[in-house]
């Protein structure tokens, strides 16, 4: 790690010195990685760096690239301009800032504020936990502008996928595609949705009736259901959906409703 970096967390932090440990995931076509560092002499036991390095020459295709590029400055205005509550949890972001072509975003350890568990797959309470937080989080930014975030939020937007598009197998639903964005894109409440509410990116409790998010490169305006049918495809299969989604959007609503 560079010396420059070691100060600024070791600044933001209050440590005397610090250690990189585990690698927790590497970012996407090897735009940086994201690492746990243990801190000595501050509060925190550990710190969690995203670390982003933008390549000279594109790997991708320029608008894959482009939108990549684009998501890390998103997700960097967000930490620093963006706070949520207690029941929609995301972690402290304690510093950002960008160093030529490379980006660093210093934050809470949710391990240490007890959301240590990560799933792969969840039982209906599991998914209850995680629309009570999409819930409150789309109440709370409900009509707000989604400023300096993508105007259109979420991983799949329409418009910023025409290879994708293009690629698609089923016909039908091809076609439809352009009607369904506008029903989307023309919906009366408007919040900030989180933009990749995949399971992957919620962090549970052993502890606490509660979860937290993380990863938000694709926040940015748009309807909350966009969020919610993401979220509900991530963990169940078809069958499994068309059985227990009435039930749970019932839970996302009330949860909504009584925030």
């Amino acid at each position: 790690m560079k010396e420059e970096y070691e100060d600024l967390i070791l600044k933001v932090t209050g440590a005397e010195a610090l250690h990189t440990g585990a690698k927790i995931q590497t970012l996407w076509s090897g735009y940086g990685e994201i690492v746990r560092v243990h801190l000595q002499g501050s509060k925190r036991s550990s710190a969690v760096l995203k670390h982003i390095v933008l390549p000279q020459e594109p790997r991708n295709t320029t608008l894959s690239h482009q939108r990549k590029v684009k998501s890390y400055q998103v997700e960097m205005t967000w930490y620093k301009n963006y706070s949520t509550n207690d029941k929609c949890r995301i972690p402290e972001c304690l510093a950002a800032g960008s160093f030529g072509n490379e980006q660093l975003i210093v934050l809470e350890d949710l391990d240490l504020a007890g959301f240590d568990l990560r799933k792969n797959s969840v039982d209906v309470t599991g998914m209850e936990s995680c629309l009570s937080w999409l819930a409150n989080f789309h109440g709370r930014f409900m009509g707000a502008e989604p400023q300096g975030l993508w105007q259109t939020g979420t991983y799949w937007h329409l418009e910023t996928r025409p290879e994708e598009l293009e690629a698609m197998a089923d016909k039908e639903l091809k076609s439809a595609a352009q009607k369904i964005d506008g029903i989307l894109s023309s919906c009366r409440f408007k919040t900030i949705v989180h933009g990749d509410a995949k399971l992957d990116n919620f962090c549970f409790s052993g502890r606490l009736p509660v979860v937290a998010a993380v990863d938000f490169q694709y926040v940015g305006g748009g309807c909350g259901m966009k969020d919610v049918a993401y979220f509900l495809g991530s963990c169940m299969q078809e069958r499994e959906c068309e059985r227990l989604v009435p039930g749970l959007l019932d839970h996302y609503f009330r949860a909504e409703s009584s925030r």
